[in-house]
């Protein structure tokens, strides 16, 4: 994803990570393999990261995978973390190499497609493939996870994090959302081009910050309709009527926790890839 000429070979980042990390990833790299008219125009090269190399050595993520990974045309990755291998403070280092990557390479949006292909029976029996068919993206840089190694924890009393939203994080990430509505057929339901803001501006200064900065934004795609949604109503307008979306930008925890929901109405995180992008770098999995 380098801004450069056009290239004949490139170099891809793989690591694999933890746990069933290097199981999907190698099923994943032979996929891509198969599906390249010439599979010699990619060079995979294998890099360490992640919860097993922090308990050999007590480093998650080295300076030397993150500058292949920065270098690199893609990262390509398997999953990262172990939910019983954490650090003092309770926390799993092997998360590191994701959420670092994110802030060090300004990777602002994470693009979820949520759609049912055919041959996979969705858990919502009623809908068959094409009406399940939206985007989730998510602010990848900000929100509570931007707090990470910052927060507090006072006498063993208090413990506390701080979100942060910014103006130039949330317009961007909106202005993606309205250009990737633009670039869509529109929602299954009724073929409207539609991007639905999920917050919680109804309680909270922050998230009523981003639905204005949201409205702003909106003015430049009069083509594109402007729509909103609270966050607790979205986990049940997901599970009820999937079929009324088309893009869903929100920011970063509240996309994490929609964006698995999602999933699991079309076959599981399996069917639900990811992709991580900034404006000179791209991270999938």
């Amino acid at each position: 994803m380098n801004d450069m000429m056009p290239k004949t070979r490139y170099d891809i980042a793989v690591v694999k990570g933890d746990g069933i990390g290097p199981e999907v990833c190698d099923a994943g790299l032979k996929v891509i393999q198969a599906a390249l008219p010439d599979p010699g125009k990619l060079n995979f090269n294998e890099y360490r990261a992640g919860a097993t190399l922090w308990k050999e050595t007590g480093t998650s993520f080295p300076e030397e995978t993150f500058n292949a990974c920065r270098d690199a045309d893609a990262i390509f990755h398997g999953a990262a973390g172990l939910p019983d291998v954490t650090a003092a403070d309770g926390t799993e280092p092997g998360l590191d190499f994701g959420l670092q990557l994110r802030f060090r390479l300004d990777l602002y949006a994470n693009i979820r497609p949520i759609k049912l292909h055919p041959g996979v029976t969705s858990v919502l029996r009623h809908y068959e493939p094409g009406q399940i068919d939206y985007i989730i993206l998510r602010e990848n840089t900000e929100g509570f996870y931007a707090a990470r190694g910052g927060g507090n924890i006072v006498r063993g009393e208090i413990a506390s994090d701080t979100s942060i939203i910014t103006r130039h994080g949330t317009e961007r990430i909106v202005r993606k959302a309205f250009e990737l509505a633009r670039s869509r057929n529109g929602a299954p339901l009724d073929g409207k081009k539609r991007v639905t803001c999920c917050d919680k501006a109804n309680v909270l200064r922050s998230y009523a910050f981003f639905r204005k900065i949201a409205r702003e934004v909106a003015e430049d795609y009069p083509d594109v309709e402007l729509d909103f949604a609270l966050i607790d109503a979205m986990t049940v307008h997901l599970v009820k009527r999937p079929d009324f979306y088309d893009v869903i930008v929100t920011e970063n925890m509240f996309g994490d926790i929609i964006s698995d929901l999602g999933a699991a109405t079309v076959g599981g995180m399996g069917m639900s890839p990811t992709a991580e992008v900034g404006d000179n770098n791209g991270f999938f999995q």
